[in-house]
């Protein structure tokens, strides 16, 4: 039973007047255009970025990118202040060869500043112009990397003020990289609009993020309040990073209800398959009932790479003659089926391969769903309180070291 109806819980998330699900029906010809103007002029493309600024884009590289061959432009997620992963970069780099991409929201975010600093210094020690090594992506408001873009007469990107940056992925924080990449823009939010236009349908039985939010918050009811994400493709091992911080961050909260607090949460837990298969699904079946197991199942995989048609050893006979998108599928199928014999919940996307469209669609999916979920529960799933006491004793401890 619902509490109240899926009208009235739209008209909740409107009032809180956010943009994700608007962004995908911009026009997307500025980032494109962009790319075409820069377009063979750098080996490497270096995302200075952390969470929602980096996450949506490590999927969308991942998803698209060969990792076995070096291709240019190379993509570099940097999204850490790791000492030793600096170091590896810059000793990877040609820095006349170098684009940098600095992305935060707010312009404010300290391990972005961080790296920004050290990369501007190098690059002004190198006699470098910074307007043709560095572009910005942040908000429209007066913040420092506007400022910083105005100074050095460099490219900036806006994201609107009512998106925030872990449903940003599919605004210029996403959309600047993804037209670096070569990705086909228009196929990206086509999807995404797809999916939309089902976030906003009144209709349960065609809302797929209300159907998927609403089985995980009755489950929550029965102390299943773990979401594993398990793609059975490689390709998306990523968008388990990205959801899981979508996921965390805007439902993990405390809510005061009658003097008294209570704490919210789903937790999130990455798995892919067929890999985990062989280490977290023992957990996952005959371990405590608390997950719902995500399966993300992709028909076809864009090869046909099959096994030998004969094999002579008879206890594998069974594996001759299929291809490997075959090995894969019917072990997806054998592991929801298990599970379903251990009485371990979950629920399967089906989609028909990894491309722009399907992606856009996963987004926008796994967003809706994330923002109905914050009024099931009855809290903002667009703010982040519990990340704000980390950020002002890190600034505490570097002023007084």
């Amino acid at each position: 039973k619902y509490t109240h109806s899926l009208k009235t819980y739209l008209g909740k998330i409107k009032r809180r007047k956010q943009g994700f699900y608007e962004i995908p029906f911009a026009n997307p010809s500025q980032f494109s255009n962009y790319a075409k103007h820069v377009n063979g002029k750098f080996d490497d493309i270096v995302i200075l970025g952390i969470g929602g600024s980096a996450l949506g884009t490590a999927c969308l590289r991942d998803a698209f990118s060969n990792p076995y061959r070096s291709l240019t432009p190379r993509i570099h997620v940097l999204d850490n202040v790791d000492p030793h992963s600096i170091e590896l970069l810059i000793k990877s780099i040609t820095w006349k060869k170098t684009l940098f991409i600095v992305v935060s929201k707010s312009g404010k975010t300290p391990e972005t500043l961080a790296q920004y600093f050290y990369f501007k210094e190098q690059l002004t020690k190198k006699k470098l112009p910074l307007k043709n090594h560095f572009v910005f992506i942040t908000d429209s408001g007066t913040n420092f990397l506007q400022k910083e873009a105005k100074a050095h007469n460099a490219p900036v990107f806006e994201v609107p003020i009512n998106v925030g940056g872990r449903f940003s992925v599919l605004s210029a924080v996403g959309l600047v990289p993804a037209a670096l990449m070569g990705l086909n823009l228009n196929a990206l939010l086509k999807g995404a609009q797809d999916m939309t236009r089902l976030f906003l349908d009144e209709n349960t039985e065609k809302n797929i993020p209300f159907q998927f939010a609403t089985i995980q918050y009755l489950l929550s009811k029965r102390d299943i309040r773990m979401t594993v994400m398990m793609p059975y493709s490689s390709r998306l091992k990523t968008f388990g990073a990205w959801y899981a911080q979508l996921l965390a961050e805007s439902i993990g909260k405390t809510k005061i209800t009658h003097g008294k607090k209570e704490y919210i949460g789903l937790t999130p837990i990455s798995a892919v398959g067929t890999t985990d298969q062989h280490s977290q699904v023992q957990l996952f079946n005959e371990g405590p009932t608390d997950k719902l197991i995500t399966f993300i199942e992709v028909k076809n995989h864009g090869s046909t790479i099959a096994l030998p048609a004969k094999i002579e050893e008879k206890e594998f006979t069974y594996l001759q003659k299929i291809s490997f998108t075959q090995l894969l599928n019917a072990e997806k199928k054998a592991t929801a089926d298990a599970m379903e014999t251990y009485g371990k919940p979950h629920v399967s996307f089906v989609i028909d391969k990894v491309d722009e469209y399907h992606l856009g669609a996963l987004f926008m999916l796994f967003e809706g769903a994330t923002a109905f979920l914050g009024e099931f529960f009855g809290i903002d799933a667009f703010d982040q309180p519990g990340v704000e006491l980390g950020k002002i004793l890190t600034k505490k401890y570097l002023t007084h070291k």
